[in-house]
């Protein structure tokens, strides 16, 4: 049984506050803005930064380990 698409449409990245999208198949919420990916266990989303996971960008699809939190970027940040 997949996420509840309702819960879905509630979430938003714990980091960021950015928009996510659900990968069923590979049971993980992705940020749109920020990268940050989140395991989906038991089909219960897991937003903890710090179980998230940095989307690699060459593609390799080797994971450079848990996300630090970013720090708050104040006025001015996008």
């Amino acid at each position: 049984m997949p996420v509840d698409p309702d819960l879905i449409a509630l979430l938003v990245c714990p980091a960021c506050h950015g928009d996510i999208e659900y990968k069923e198949r590979r049971a993980v919420i992705v940020c749109t803005a920020c990268g940050l990916r989140y395991p989906v266990r038991d089909n219960i989303p897991v937003m903890l930064v710090e179980e998230a996971e940095r989307a690699s960008s060459s593609g390799s699809g080797a994971s450079s380990g848990p996300a630090a939190p970013e720090p708050d970027g104040g006025e001015g940040s996008t």
